[in-house]
């Protein structure tokens, strides 16, 4: 495929929240850090062409956290593109700390959560977070605060809207009671199908899913699965089928696949372009 061919665009669109639209086929910071997701990459001249090239492909949905380096990726996407280009969404995310490499505890706190989402705006260079994210629910401070604050500083205009990761349906419809939930970020994707009835919840109530780890083919796309045979008829790669299959599966999934490399950057992108026949689509499904 031409490099001037090259476009996210043929993935679709959606309006997160009704009024943030966006090309389906996204982009997630998180491997732009070093290792355990912690500190600077390994080479910060390509993390800063991989984000440059991202928007030039057409991407307008960047996924991205405070929790990344932490900050790393955050000011790295504010170096290479910033100001940004006027369609481009920026979704991050606030409630975890970081102690290390690997290591995650989520903090829900009212003044925590207030004071990441104020260095967010700053780090990024936004007078508005399109989408906030609660990267976890703190288990040890009520929702009611969590969601509140969130919802605060919706109101206040520093966060345009709110979403939420790794959920139950139950904590949706929760979460929902104090203030409008847009979007969902779980791990999803044809090997790992766990929040299969969260998705199922996000399309029933046209809540943006967006899917993290959506590679992760795991025994799916090792010889003689069942990723391998659409894949060669395709002339495309297991992973591509894989997100051409997220594509395909709800309207409402907004796959982010993450990279530190353009070249694999453009393989991803290519997969907007794969269209699956009924077959391959189903069994798949059934796989």
């Amino acid at each position: 495929m031409s490099e001037t061919l090259l476009s996210a665009t043929p993935s679709g669109s959606y309006a997160i929240g009704g009024d943030l639209p966006v090309t389906r086929l996204g982009y997630g910071t998180m491997q732009l850090t070093g290792p355990g997701v912690w500190g600077d990459p390994a080479d910060p001249d390509e993390a800063l062409r991989v984000l440059r090239r991202t928007v030039d492909l057409g991407i307008t949905l960047i996924d991205t956290a405070d929790a990344y380096g932490p900050y790393t990726a955050d000011l790295l996407l504010k170096k290479a593109i910033h100001p940004y280009r006027d369609n481009l969404v920026i979704a991050t995310k606030v409630g975890f700390t970081r102690q290390g490499p690997n290591i995650w505890t989520p903090v829900g706190r009212p003044e925590y959560l207030r004071q990441q989402t104020e260095l967010n705006l700053r780090h990024l260079g936004l007078e508005r977070i399109p989408l906030l994210q609660l990267h976890r629910i703190d288990a040890k401070v009520p929702l009611e605060d969590q969601i509140g604050e969130l919802d605060a500083l919706r109101t206040e205009g520093k966060i345009q809207h709110i979403g939420l990761s790794e959920v139950t349906v139950a904590q949706i419809e929760a979460a929902r009671a104090i203030a409008p939930i847009v979007a969902v970020q779980n791990r999803y994707n044809v090997a790992d199908r766990a929040a299969e009835d969260v998705l199922e919840y996000a399309e029933a109530n046209d809540i943006a899913f967006i899917p993290w780890h959506p590679l992760a083919t795991g025994r799916l796309a090792r010889a003689g699965g069942p990723l391998e045979a659409p894949a060669k008829r395709l002339g495309a790669t297991p992973s591509q089928v894989a997100l051409a299959w997220l594509l395909r599966r709800s309207p409402v999934i907004l796959p982010i696949p993450g990279t530190s490399s353009v070249k694999h950057l453009e393989q991803n992108v290519s997969a907007a372009q794969i269209t699956l026949s009924d077959d391959d689509f189903e069994t798949l499904s059934a796989a």
